[in-house]
């Protein structure tokens, strides 16, 4: 199914830039989908960034990122377990964690 915008369908003239908390004009801002996957529009919402933290992000694939961090969160309250725990999951699934 292909799925489209109606034409009554209007989207925010501002929308808020999810890294720096900064407003910016819809026609501005770059949408993320924290699921790395926004080709794949159909029941999703996407939120966004602005120009210059779009700019700062990492842009390497995400394949199994938000899973593992959901993963590396359950039962951990101590930032240093959650660190542990993550970078356990990450080498253990040959995901690289280092910047380039």
């Amino acid at each position: 199914m292909t799925s489209f915008r109606h034409a009554w369908h209007r989207e925010p003239s501002t929308v808020t830039c999810i890294a720096c908390g900064d407003g910016v004009p819809r026609s501005e801002a770059r949408e993320y989908d924290k699921y790395g996957d926004r080709w794949d529009r159909e029941g999703k919402s996407f939120e966004f960034l602005c120009k210059p933290c779009d700019r700062e992000r990492c842009h390497s694939p995400r394949d199994g990122l938000e899973r593992r961090l959901v993963e590396a969160a359950v039962g951990t309250d101590a930032p240093e377990a959650f660190v542990a725990r993550y970078l356990a999951l990450a080498d253990a699934n040959g995901a690289s964690v280092g910047e380039e």
